[in-house]
C-alpha cells in the first residue's frame, strides 16, 4: 500500500493539469471507487473547470478547481495517478480519466480499494478538512504524541504507529523506520516510554517524514528512494543486517503487520 510519500509523488504527477481546463470526464459509472460520490454531480460540474491546485494529507489528495470544486482521492492499495495523451481511452481499471487539452489525467485501482470523492463550495469540505494535521507541520505537537500515547497505552509501538487517526500517511515501512532510528523495540507498549523517549521517537517521526518526501516525492517516472544509512535498504534484503550495529535483522507479526527491527540495536 502507497505511504505517505509515494502517495505525495502521485499527487504531484497531476500537478501537469494546473492552469488547464477540463474538457470532459470519462468515468466507470459501477466502479467501487465512486461509492461515496454523486457522479451526476461529478460529471456535470468538472467540465469547464480549470485545475488550479494540489494538496496532500498523509494518503488523501485533494485537488482544487476554479469556481469552487474539490475533488479529493484515496490511492487504496493499488490505486495510481498518471497523465496519458490527450486521445486517451479509458482502460478496463481507469476508472476516472480527466480528459484536458493536450492531455488526459487518469486514476487506475485494479482492486478497486481506493476512494474518489467530489463536493462544491467556498471552502474544503468535512472530509478533508477533519483529517489530522500534517506530521511534518507546525500543528503536529509533541503534546499530541503524549496524549495519544497515553490514550493507547496498552497497544504495542508498532501498532500504534499505524492509527491513520493520528499518523496519517504512516505505513509499515515508515513505522519501522522510525522505530529503529528511535532505538524502540515494536513490541513495546506505548504506555511504557519514559519522557526521553517519547522526545526521541516524536522528532524522529518528524524526521523520518521529511526525509521520506524529500527523496521519495520527487519529479520524474518513478519515486526515488531514502539515502543510505537508512533501514529501509536492508529490511527486506536477504541476511539484512542493521546500518547502525552491522548485526542481523529479525522479522515477525507485531501489530498485526510484518515488521523488522534490530535486537542489538532497539533493545
Amino acid at each position: 500500500m502507497p505511504e505517505l510519500a509515494e502517495v505525495d509523488f502521485m499527487r504531484r504527477r497531476w500537478d501537469a493539469g494546473i492552469g488547464r481546463r477540463i474538457l470532459s470526464v470519462r468515468l466507470h459509472r459501477g466502479a467501487r471507487v465512486f461509492r461515496e460520490t454523486d457522479l451526476k454531480e461529478l460529471s456535470r460540474s468538472l467540465p469547464g473547470r480549470i485545475l488550479i491546485g494540489s494538496a496532500g494529507r498523509g494518503k488523501q489528495m485533494l485537488f482544487e478547481f476554479e469556481e469552487e470544486g474539490w475533488l479529493g482521492i484515496h490511492l487504496g492499495m493499488t490505486g495510481e495517478l498518471r497523465v496519458e495523451s490527450a486521445d486517451h481511452r479509458p482502460r478496463r481499471h481507469e476508472h476516472l480519466v480527466l480528459e484536458m487539452e493536450g492531455q488526459s489525467l487518469v486514476f487506475e485501482d485494479p482492486r478497486l480499494f481506493g476512494r474518489v470523492r467530489f463536493a462544491t463550495g467556498v471552502d474544503a469540505p468535512d472530509w478533508w478538512r477533519c483529517l489530522p494535521p500534517p506530521l511534518e507541520g507546525p500543528d503536529f505537537r509533541r503534546s499530541d504524541l503524549d496524549a495519544f500515547l497515553k490514550r493507547r497505552k496498552g497497544s504495542s509501538l508498532k501498532a500504534v504507529l499505524l492509527m491513520q487517526e493520528r499518523f496519517p500517511g504512516i505505513g509499515n515501512w515508515m513505522a519501522d523506520e522510525i522505530l529503529w532510528r528511535s532505538r524502540l523495540h515494536p513490541g513495546r507498549r506505548a504506555g511504557s516510554l519514559e519522557s526521553d523517549e517519547r522526545a526521541r521517537l516524536y522528532r524522529e517521526i518528524r524526521t523520518v517524514v521529511r526525509g521520506a518526501l524529500k527523496h521519495i516525492s520527487r519529479p520524474g517516472d518513478h519515486w526515488g528512494d531514502p539515502p543510505p544509512g537508512w533501514l529501509f535498504h536492508e529490511r527486506w534484503a536477504d541476511g539484512g543486517r542493521c546500518p547502525k550495529t552491522g548485526r542481523k535483522l529479525e522479522r515477525s507479526t507485531i501489530g498485526g503487520r510484518t515488521t523488522c527491527w534490530s535486537p542489538a540495536w532497539q533493545k
